[in-house]
């Protein structure tokens, strides 16, 4: 055997063992592949996850505006009804604490006393009226009757700005 033989020896095992090492790369590439692919199909899938959640967020977000809007605007007439009830209250304190012809201010009781019955129908007529104003504060709806009261006679002198939207003070 030769120089030759022995480089032709040389030679084929070089050749066989690059085989193998290709062989070896080619099923490592082929691992990574179904690795990557499988890797690609989760991305995929938790993205569509991430989409579908934001979309759920978005919805969610407008929802709340939407509320806060509406708590906004309940909060407003809320607040204009207040503001009424507050100027009837100062009308009110004021008509109990009139001061009378003489200079002094009236009192209730000596009136109740000596004009019993009179006294009587108004309080009473003044009560009603004003549990009428509570539960029309609270969210009772108005009777027709209040809706088109214009007359002085006709309105709830304790709270006419909400109990009869018609009338005008002149």
């Amino acid at each position: 055997m030769g120089i030759f033989a022995g480089i032709k020896y040389a030679l084929i095992a070089s050749v066989v063992l690059v085989g193998f090492w290709a062989y070896d790369e080619y099923h490592a590439l082929q691992k990574d592949l179904v690795k990557t692919q499988a890797n690609l199909a989760q991305s995929e899938a938790n993205s569509a996850l991430l989409e579908k959640e934001v979309k759920n967020q978005q919805i969610v977000l407008e929802q709340q505006i939407k509320d806060f809007e509406q708590i906004k605007k309940a909060n407003q007439q809320l607040d204009t009804i207040n503001k009424k009830l507050v100027v009837e209250f100062k009308q009110l304190d004021d008509k109990f604490n009139k001061i009378n012809a003489s200079g002094e201010k009236r009192d209730i009781g000596n009136l109740a006393v000596q004009k019993t019955r009179s006294v009587e129908k108004i309080v009473n007529r003044a009560s009603a009226n004003a549990l009428r104003c509570v539960e029309i504060a609270m969210g009772s709806p108005l009777t027709d009757k209040e809706k088109n009261a214009t007359k002085k006679s006709e309105i709830n002198g304790e709270c006419p700005s909400i109990a009869n939207p018609k009338y005008v003070q002149y």
